[in-house]
């Protein structure tokens, strides 16, 4: 377990800042179109993105979200009300830069121009040593249907969640990871109903940088520096159907077999972190090691 303090500064030592981080480089030119984003030019390329400076501290914005475009056209209301939860916009170097609503940091068209943003993933396993997976309810405007790891959302852009700005990198970097944790507690009684995890039961295992593409609507998607937190605890549930269509808990055997069946549809990040991670911690978690963060940041763009 990592030990994390919260060391809320002033947000406008975010100036000060000098980027200095391990990367994992990919050579795509997407990659390098984000890379080379630098966060005055991020906020005159995407205007609707609130500076840090300027933002209410609050989870959600008060704007009217434009239906008159009909991009929410036929969608769920609690889903499109969602859509106005001010997501963290990020630089390269996820160093935060700026509130931007749910809807702006999905639309594929600021996606494509380099817009990026904070989120987690959660692995949940019980006693036994199963992973507790979710299949995403019908009414999700991104990635409907899909099956993926027990929890994945974003935190939200307010001093609990944003976590204290500061000109260390290292301390940043905690600060950040406390405050995927705080989300993710919220999220997992939002969608699961499960109330009996706490911070200190996460710990923070490596982020990764990605983009995809929603299959089912292409004006979505996800462009994302994702937290990934572990934990192993039984719990209760108490399903959200809003969010959840369907949960259950899967050994490695049997999630290997429903990767492979081509049936079932699964979220892009979570075919990710199978394919590179998933199952190296699942072994060293059933072999009772004790699994070491790993503070890099991979960018897989």
């Amino acid at each position: 377990m990592i030990t994390v303090e919260l060391n809320c500064t002033n947000q406008e030592q975010y100036l000060l800042y000098i980027p200095f981080t391990r990367h994992i480089m990919t050579s795509s030119s997407y990659d390098q179109l984000v890379k080379n984003l630098k966060p005055s030019e991020i906020l005159a390329k995407f205007p609707d993105v609130i500076p840090l400076s300027k933002t209410s501290g609050s989870a959600s914005s008060d704007d009217k979200l434009d239906k008159e475009l009909d991009i929410f056209q036929g969608h769920d209301e609690e889903q499109i009300r969602l859509m106005n939860e001010n997501c963290i916009v990020l630089d390269y170097d996820d160093v935060p830069v700026g509130a931007g609503t749910k809807k702006l940091c999905h639309l594929m068209t600021n996606i494509d121009e380099g817009l990026l943003h904070r989120a987690f993933s959660v692995f949940l396993f019980n006693e036994d040593n199963k992973l507790l997976l979710q299949q995403r309810a019908t009414e999700k405007i991104t990635f409907p249907d899909m099956w993926t790891n027990t929890c994945c959302s974003h935190p939200l852009c307010f001093p609990q969640e944003l976590g204290g700005l500061s000109s260390d990198p290292e301390v940043l970097l905690q600060n950040g990871i406390q405050g995927t944790k705080e989300a993710a507690v919220r999220k997992l009684d939002h969608e699961l109903g499960i109330t009996g995890v706490t911070t200190q039961d996460f710990s923070f295992l490596t982020r990764i940088h990605y983009k995809s593409p929603n299959p089912t609507d292409s004006k979505w998607g996800e462009h994302e520096i994702d937290y990934i937190l572990i934990a192993k605890k039984n719990i209760q549930m108490n399903m959200n159907l809003n969010e959840v269509r369907d949960a259950q808990y899967v050994s490695e055997e049997e999630l290997r077999s429903m990767l492979d069946d081509p049936k079932l549809v699964f979220t892009p990040w979570f075919k990710l972190i199978c394919e590179n991670y998933l199952f190296k911690w699942w072994k060293e978690l059933r072999d009772g090691k004790e699994l070491s963060a790993d503070m890099t940041l991979h960018h897989l763009v």
